[in-house]
């Protein structure tokens, strides 16, 4: 990757550029001209993976779209992140550390070494504990101060740490425990 466009703020980058340009002479375009031209389309423009299925045919989006995305990603170096966080490095700029995303979905036999030290296991141990609390809020079996069963659950967080909790429990809150309530700060 280039130095000089590394540095650059993503909006200055040639690919971003290319990409508003691109934007600009699609955004008058009719799915329906898409489509016409491009039978194959709604089968073409798809992905799936892990039991979800993404259909972005129905959006303004080309071969020349996707080839622009794929550029602005080489000129940002996203491979490059990708592996330096499967590596353990600490690309949290801001905190120093490594992100350990990849900690939390990996299986239990599997190895992240950060500053010298496999941090699967201690991820996983976190997580054993996670589920064997929410697991004795849903039975009632943990109670609040007043030794009655919770009822609520509010969860304060920012940015990832709110959304994420936020969107699975919408994905799947009718499938919910109903004598919970949850909420969201």
């Amino acid at each position: 990757m280039d130095a000089q466009i590394q540095t650059t703020p993503l909006v200055g980058r040639p690919a971003w550029k290319a990409l508003e340009r691109h934007a600009g002479a699609m955004r008058d375009l009719h799915l329906r001209t898409l489509f016409a031209g491009d039978p194959a389309r709604g089968e073409r423009l798809t992905a799936e993976g892990a039991g979800l299925f993404l259909d972005y045919s129905k959006n303004r989006v080309t071969d020349e779209s996707l080839a622009l995305l794929l550029r602005l990603a080489e000129e940002s170096g996203v491979r490059e992140r990708i592996d330096a966080m499967f590596r353990g490095e600490k690309i949290n700029v801001t905190e120093n550390r490594a992100v350990l995303h990849v900690a939390l979905r990996a299986p239990r036999d599997a190895s992240i070494v950060v500053d010298g030290r496999n941090v699967v296991p201690d991820v996983h141990a976190v997580l054993d504990r996670m589920a064997d609390f929410a697991g004795r809020v849903r039975r009632g079996e943990w109670r609040g101060h007043t030794g009655k069963r919770i009822r609520n659950v509010v969860n304060i967080g920012i940015g990832g740490s709110d959304l994420g909790p936020v969107m699975a429990y919408e994905a799947l809150r009718h499938y919910s425990e109903r004598a919970l309530t949850f909420r969201f700060v």
